[in-house]
């Protein structure tokens, strides 16, 4: 990310269209490629070429870690813009999506409907009874632990996962 501009530089005025794709970020503080992700996406004098878009995908939705520290402690004369200043990357992400928790029912119903797109040969009680077992592992009912789940069945089962 410390690069992109060079990169930028280097696709603009080219005819071909180009995505650069950024998977999973997270920063530790500090980190330079905050920064220049950051003024890529929001423009600076130096703008993002036509021919060039920037797709991100990330696990969390703060994309810099926040520390809680004692009053006082803090360097920083106005800590609010500080904690603007890191939550705004991910305020410059056009879309955002969020995954949240199942109910069990709605867990077990994405499990049950994973399973019959592969035609899982198992019964639906052991399949709810695994389901569960699997979930309580994981700690979560979501719809990537219910893909997990059938992806790891059907591992064990010599089948192809949807």
């Amino acid at each position: 990310l410390t690069d992109l501009m060079d990169i930028t530089d280097l696709l603009r005025g080219r005819p071909e269209r180009f995505i650069v794709f950024c998977d999973d970020l997270s920063f530790d503080a500090d980190e330079p490629g905050y920064k220049a992700l950051k003024v890529a996406l929001d423009g600076s004098v130096a703008a993002v070429a036509d021919n060039m878009l920037i797709y991100a995908t990330s696990n969390r939705r703060h994309l810099m870690p926040e520390r809680r520290v004692a009053f006082g402690a803090e360097e920083e004369i106005h800590p609010e813009e500080a904690i603007g200043e890191k939550l705004s990357l991910s305020d410059r992400f056009g879309l955002q999506l969020g995954f949240y928790r199942f109910d069990q029912e709605t867990y077990l119903d994405v499990v049950a409907s994973y399973a019959r797109r592969i035609a899982v040969p198992v019964d639906p009680e052991t399949l709810r009874d695994e389901a569960l077992r699997w979930a309580l592992a994981a700690g979560s009912r979501s719809g990537r632990t219910a893909r997990q789940f059938i992806d790891d069945l059907a591992g064990r089962l010599g089948m192809r996962s949807p």
